[in-house]
């Protein structure tokens, strides 16, 4: 399983939001995959500022073909993306 933090690059809001309904379509067909996923907040909660998910395979090129392909990626949107190792423990 891996983490994954996606941060947009600023000033970006419109790039997540012209290419928010191909992501989630796009992510329905992984639902096997994603253990969990949803976008990341400004403090406020006001403001999407990037995406976080748990992908649930042991195979780092599943995981690198799935973050290509993504319509957020694809578009530019992200500044940043972090992948790490996870082990789900609770619950």
């Amino acid at each position: 399983m891996f983490m994954v933090q996606c941060k947009d690059k600023p000033g970006h809001l419109q790039t997540r939001l012209d290419n928010r309904a191909a992501h989630l379509e796009y992510a329905k067909g992984f639902l096997d995959r994603i253990v969990i996923g949803g976008p990341l907040l400004s403090d406020d909660g006001q403001a999407m500022i990037g995406s976080a998910f748990v992908f649930d395979t042991d195979d780092r090129a599943e995981l690198d073909a799935f973050l290509a392909n993504d319509p957020y990626a694809r578009a530019g949107l992200f500044e940043s993306v972090s992948v790490i190792r996870y082990k789900k423990v609770l619950p």
